[in-house]
């Protein structure tokens, strides 16, 4: 089987009609039926390392195929698994013309110490009828209020073609190219990202390469009827390395074509699409057969070495592609450059900060309150670079799998409690004032309950009756983006620990770019219930400091404990202020 990449793999729309070329190495014969050729069958030619290809002259756009596969004496019909677009994922491939007009505007790179990441599901994101799920033309009509919320880049969840009989999260790929039809399909995505690009707000999409389906009934699966040890044939491994938490579905990342057809699958998001950016989906287990951090016996060098690949292709095409992994071995080689030996990622995930907020927010009783973990993911970083991480307080991932939203678990049955309000914009707070890039969990902001699901819409009413909460996260993040100019250090790189009260639950930090009026950002946190009249803390230099944002604040809920806090005069480096309950602060100085 040969190295070299192979091209216009899949069907190519040409004047004179469509190309079709596919990989079934094992195949004694490949023929093609569809639209085109009443369902009669079209033999394909061998071009002897694999591929089977033939030209159908008047072919077109529009018009449906399937490949007919023979092995032995088994006969199977597969769909394309470099298809477009399907009927339905049980349905048949369709030939697409993938020319788009992408107008005039020119996307603008988003450095990465401003970006703000706005996780989104397109198919309950907004979602107008119960009976059927949201689509990127539904998703579109709320672009603005992302844009007036001070979102940058918008995260999708999978949007490949998805089975009905799977969950509808997307983490189970079937069609890695083919975008889900009940979502609008692959015309309203390119859409849905030149609508995002006219706003200034990026896209970036989870792709998940660590495993397909699973299922024995993936077209994928022994897709031109050879395997060995009876698994899953030429596009898996067929033993040992095949296992995975999902069942017997790694891909062989050893094997070229897999290599070519995953990479080709990340230069059609990032070309065809113009996607800013990918995360990839559990990238520990493309790494490592188990799932282990420095573990060298199981590791998997070609995982190791297509990752290489993939931030390679990406960067190629986009040099400011952002690029995320998820790996929660939070190993800081994934975020090393390739040439050094890394993975070559922008960023990873921060994936073990939902639960150091949660143990310090939702704990039943102010002395089990546990701020030490905070302290300490505060100052993470990796390879010396605070913005090498996302960071967050929910995702999909934990506010689901037997969790809730944090919110919800604040106060179970009733996520928008006065309490659960005050522990979201705590939460809020922190994670758009440390280090990192900040992620928010669709509906996060208006406090949407419950567990993450793919079936629930958003209740978009919420946006309305809690707009002070809206509100409270536009000022967070007109603060994190210094709109005010006057709040830089909030996107610098440096944060000391200021204050740390183990007993009053009392956490205090100082964020800087430079250094200065107008760049040093003092952040108190109060996690406990009760509040003081006066308490101090230390600051890093004297004058005075304004407060920029009281979470207590009436304006936001009327439910809250308002507590007034005024300037803060320091004197030499300790500064006393009033300090409401379950609450943060940010302070800084007039230039």
């Amino acid at each position: 089987m040969s190295n070299q990449r192979k091209k216009d793999v899949g069907a190519i729309v040409h004047k004179s009609g469509v190309s079709f070329r596919v990989w079934a190495p094992f195949a004694n014969s490949v023929a093609i039926t569809g639209t085109f050729n009443n369902w009669q069958l079209t033999a394909l030619d061998s071009e002897g390392d694999g591929y089977w290809a033939v030209l159908i002259k008047g072919a077109k756009a529009g018009q449906e195929y399937k490949y007919v596969i023979m092995h032995g004496d088994q006969i199977v019909e597969k769909n394309d698994p470099r298809a477009l677009q399907l009927t339905t994922a049980a349905g048949n491939s369709v030939v697409v013309d993938p020319e788009f007009d992408w107008g005039t505007t020119t996307p603008q790179p988003i450095a990465q110490n401003q970006q703000v990441i706005y996780e989104m599901h397109v198919g309950t994101f907004n979602r107008l009828d119960p009976a059927t799920p949201g689509t990127f033309e539904t998703a579109m009509a709320k672009l603005d209020y992302l844009k007036d919320l001070g979102v940058t880049t918008i995260e999708l969840m999978p949007v490949g073609s998805m089975s009905m009989q799977r969950e509808w999260w997307g983490y189970t790929p079937e069609y890695i190219y083919a975008v889900e039809n009940l979502y609008g399909g692959r015309h309203q995505m390119l859409e849905f990202v030149k609508a995002a690009h006219e706003r200034g707000m990026a896209v970036i999409l989870d792709v998940v390469y660590n495993h397909f389906g699973p299922g024995e009934d993936l077209d994928l699966w022994q897709f031109d009827g050879w395997n060995e040890n009876n698994k899953g044939g030429i596009y898996f491994y067929n033993d040992y390395r095949a296992m995975t938490p999902w069942g017997e579905s790694r891909p062989d990342y050893g094997r070229p074509e897999v290599r070519q057809y995953l990479l080709d699958n990340v230069r059609m998001w990032l070309h065809d699409f113009r996607l800013d950016g990918l995360r990839v989906d559990s990238t520990i287990f493309i790494r490592n057969l188990k799932g282990l951090n420095d573990d060298p016996a199981e590791d998997l060098p070609d995982g190791w070495s297509l990752m290489q690949k993939v931030t390679s292709v990406a960067h190629k095409i986009n040099p400011q592609a952002l690029m995320v992994a998820e790996d929660v071995g939070v190993n800081e080689y994934m975020c090393k450059q390739v040439n050094e030996g890394g993975a070559g990622f922008s960023a990873q995930w921060q994936v073990d900060l939902p639960h150091a907020i949660r143990t310090a927010l939702n704990a039943a009783r102010d002395e089990e309150r546990d701020i030490r973990a905070i302290a300490d993911q505060l100052q993470r970083r990796f390879n010396g670079d605070a913005f090498k991480r996302v960071v967050y307080s929910d995702s999909h991932d934990s506010a689901a799998n037997g969790a809730a939203r944090l919110n919800e678990e604040a106060s179970p049955g009733n996520p928008v409690s006065m309490y659960a309000q005050e522990h979201a914009l705590v939460a809020a707070g922190i994670v758009l004032t440390m280090p990192g890039m900040p992620m928010l969990l669709q509906g996060e902001e208006f406090l949407q309950g419950g567990s993450f699901n793919d079936w629930q819409a958003l209740e978009w009413e919420n946006a309305n009756k809690l707009a002070g909460i809206v509100e409270a996260h536009k000022h967070l993040i007109a603060l994190r983006k210094n709109q005010h100019s006057n709040t830089t250090g909030l996107m610098g790189q440096s944060i000391a620990i200021l204050h740390q009260n183990d007993e009053a639950k009392v956490l205090a930090y100082h964020r800087w770019d430079q250094g200065g009026a107008g760049d040093d950002v003092v952040v108190v946190i109060n996690f406990a219930s009760r509040s003081h009249a006066e308490y101090t803390v230390s600051f890093p230099h004297p004058g005075t400091w304004h407060v920029r944002f009281n979470s207590s604040w009436k304006g936001y809920s009327p439910d809250f404990k308002e507590i007034a806090v005024g300037d803060v005069v320091v004197e030499s480096n300790t500064g006393t202020l009033a300090l409401p309950s379950s609450s943060i602060l940010i302070l800084s100085q007039d230039k």
